[in-house]
């Protein structure tokens, strides 16, 4: 299989960036929330040293925005990282 780009970041893959293309195409954040949350949770894994980076939130919206190939919007991905750090107890 060809793709016509390269990877955005191979740390974290061909798959996961398609599947971040995917998730921007869908219509409203309700729908979009759960798969952001996927989408986060393999940053994070892909990236552990940004765990306790000061800038932590805003670097996985970034990418995220990139791995969409622009479409996500980065105050709803901050917003989803928010959520998920606070329900994980993370400050």
């Amino acid at each position: 299989m060809r793709y016509d780009s390269t990877m955005v970041d191979r740390q974290v893959g061909r798959n996961a960036e398609l599947f971040a293309q995917s998730v921007a195409e869908l219509d409203s954040r309700e729908d979009r929330y759960p798969y952001l949350r996927i989408l986060i949770s393999l940053i994070d894994q892909a990236h552990p040293e940004w765990r306790q980076a000061p800038k932590k939130v805003e670097r996985i919206a970034d990418l995220a925005h990139e791995l969409s190939g622009g479409q996500l919007d980065t105050e709803e991905v901050e917003q989803v990282v928010r959520v998920r750090d606070k329900e994980k107890g993370y400050r």
